[in-house]
Parts: C-alpha cells; structure tokens; sequence
C-alpha cells in the first residue's frame, strides 16, 4: 500500500488542462475569478490532498484535508448546510445546524472511511492542542464528508487511516488546489467519466463596515461522484449526449467497450454516486446566509447536469472567515453576555448567490477537465473526459 500526493493509476496520453485553458474564450457568469481561481483564494483556508494506492491496482483512494482557518479550534467560522440529497454523510452536521459554528477541520474522503477520518481529527487535535494523556478538557465534533468510490477501489481494504489523516492536516497549504484524481476524489466517477476533485473562485464587489469599496472572495471545492452521461452540458452545450452517441457506435462494434459501459451502467442504477460541495468566503455572512449561500450550490450542479437523484448524496457546507467567534473559552455559562459581528446585509448579497453557483458549475469542470483515465479495482477502468472532442464540440456550438 502507497500513500504519495502526485502520483496516480492512470493511463491516456491526452493533456489534461482546466477549463479556461481548454475554451479561454468561455464566459462563465460575470465575475472574475480570483488570483488562483482556487478554494484557497478564500484567505486563510489551506488545503492538502493525498492520494493512496496498491501495488496491485485495487485501492485507489484518498484524502481531502481542509483547515478553515489557521485558529480553527479557538476561533470558530460561522457556518451553514443545505442537504439538497441526502444519501450521504456529512458528520458534525447536528452541531453546525444547532450552532451555526464551524470550529473543526474538514475532511472528504470515500464512503467506508468516515471512522478512520473523524478519529484521525481527534488525533490532529489532541497533537496540534499539545494534549497530555487524559486530559482532554474541551469540545469538538469532527466534520467528515464522503462519496462512493467502490466502482475503482476496493473499500474492503479499507486503505485510509488515521495517520493519513493527521499528515493531511499537518501537511495544508494557501497553494492551488490539486485536481482531478486527486484526494477524496481519487477513485470518483462523474457523468460517467472520470470525476474527483475540482476547485473554482469568485471575486465580487463590495464595501467594508466604513463603506470603502472592497472586494470579497468566494471559493469552491467539489468532490464529484455522481451523473449520467447524456446529462452533462458545459455553458448550455450537450456534450455529454453528443460524446454518450459517440460512444454507443463505438459499443456497436466492440464487445469489450459494449460489456464495460454495461457494467458501469448497473453500478450507477445501483448507487448513482454523490457530490460534496465545500464553500467558503471572507464576506461576513451569519449562519442563515451561509445556509442560503449553500443552496446556490445547487444552481451551479444543475448547470452542468445534476439532478440530485435518489441515492446521490449531495450534500453541501458554507462556511465565512469574516467574523471569529470565540470558542473553547472560560466563561460563566449562566451569564448571558453579547459579542459583536459584522454582517452583510440581505439585500446585497446576490453577487455572493451568483459567485457560489458560478464557482460551483467551473469547480466540476475543473475536475472533469483535469482527470485522468484510470483503470481500478477488477480491471474496471473509467475513460477521462476527451477534451480535444469538447474543444471541437463546444467551437462548433459558438
């Protein structure tokens, strides 16, 4: 077994390249990205993924790890869900809900990992805390969110651990998220191509407390696991029905192409696949509005071709830096006592509902655009998105 970031069981020579790079005249919505177009656009979020593998091809998995903040434990995030299907998990989520607080780190990774993932947090803590044995004196609820990898990776093995955990979390940079095959991500399937992890941002116009003019980011990660093929469009265009044609002429003349798409077919009627999507922004936003920011999440997945069917689990998390909320603090509990917060006022917020929904739609692209063909677990292998056939595709659609 190999834990290694930058390394993958893929085949194909094709480049692989993000959107903007493979259609830079493509308008998506009318907001800039930001400098990295990345989820750690959003300042103070870090990110790291990892990847794990067998010698023998059958594990291919592995681990997102996302820090909100660098004081994460004493200065917690306001916070918000919208669950828009819910075969899926999302732990922690009773607590966000009751509180409207996010003061955990957030791991995605696969459907059988969530145990290894919510314990591998309390070890991070209890290190990054400096803990002496017995004495843990403080509360925490570890947030862990999952899609099935089973098609490409032997969940039997159970290949994450909590140690891959901790490195994850001891390893978080402000870098470019990495995409594609990358991280939870790893062993994901989307649209029926290879799926994973994607990143996007938005950067929107605005005013500070003082009402000088200021910008705000908003900045998206996707873990995308879920979709048909004949679904899936990009700006409006029917790509995937046109590439789903392609393929059933290809199917015509080839018995083993024929049985692998039939096979891939049963696995999703079985289990359709899920999509976690992870939001953050540095507008001051209070727990309601980054509920309703999460929502917009769904705008952006039906752009592209979601339709949150019965076993998809699409669950999606908002959370703000603009304000720190002080927890794990002594304080007399009985004695009620006001803390002041800054808060975007409602009726300015629709550039922040475009950004998310935006962000969203260019995060699974990114992640289509940037994965690989890999062949997994039982010889089953998953083709990657063709991009030189949606370059030529989407040219004669403009």
């Amino acid at each position: 077994m190999s834990s290694e970031s930058g390394t993958t069981t893929t085949t194909g020579n094709e480049p692989r390249m993000r959107l903007r790079d493979l259609l830079p005249n493509l308008q998506l919505g009318g907001w800039k990205p930001g400098p990295l177009n990345s989820l750690t656009d959003v300042p103070g979020v870090r990110v790291h993924t990892q990847e794990i593998f067998a010698d023998d091809g059958a594990v291919n998995t592995g681990v997102t790890s996302i820090l909100p903040r660098e004081e994460w434990f004493h200065k917690a995030c306001y916070a918000g869900m919208f669950s828009f299907n819910g075969s899926g998990e999302m732990t922690g989520s009773h607590w966000i809900n009751e509180t409207g607080l996010l003061y955990s780190p957030i791991v995605i990774t696969n459907s059988f990992a969530v145990g290894a993932a919510y314990q591998g947090i309390y070890e991070y803590t209890i290190k990054a805390q400096g803990v002496t044995k017995g004495n843990v004196d403080w509360f925490l609820l570890p947030v862990v969110a999952e899609t099935f990898d089973g098609y490409l990776n032997d969940l039997t093995q159970f290949a994450v651990k909590p140690e891959h955990i901790v490195k994850g979390l001891e390893s978080v940079s402000s870098d470019r998220v990495r995409e594609g095959n990358v991280g939870g991500g790893t062993g994901m399937i989307c649209h029926f191509f290879k799926g994973g992890t994607g990143s996007s941002s938005r950067m929107v116009d605005g005013f500070d407390t003082k009402g000088e003019p200021k910008n705000y980011t908003v900045g998206v990660l996707v873990q995308a696991n879920y979709g048909r093929p004949h679904h899936f469009r990009i700006a409006g265009v029917p790509v995937g029905s046109i590439l789903a044609k392609e393929a059933d002429k290809a199917a015509e003349s080839s018995m083993a192409i024929k049985l692998a798409r039939e096979n891939l077919e049963k696995e999703k009627d079985r289990k359709d696949g899920s999509i976690i999507v992870i939001i953050a922004t540095d507008a001051p936003l209070h727990p309601t509005q980054l509920q309703r920011l999460a929502k917009r999440a769904t705008v952006g997945l039906a752009k592209v071709g979601g339709y949150g069917h019965n076993p998809s689990g699409d669950v999606f998390l908002a959370f703000s830096t603009g304000n720190e909320i002080p927890v794990q603090q002594e304080v007399d509990r009985f004695k009620t006592r006001p803390i002041t917060v800054d808060v975007v006022d409602d009726a300015t917020i629709n550039a922040l509902f475009e950004a998310t929904a935006d962000a969203t739609e260019e995060s699974i692209y990114n992640c289509l655009c940037m994965a690989e063909t890999m062949v997994g677990n039982q010889g089953h292998r998953i083709e990657a998105l063709p991009l030189e056939k949606v370059k030529d595709i989407m040219e004669r659609y403009a």
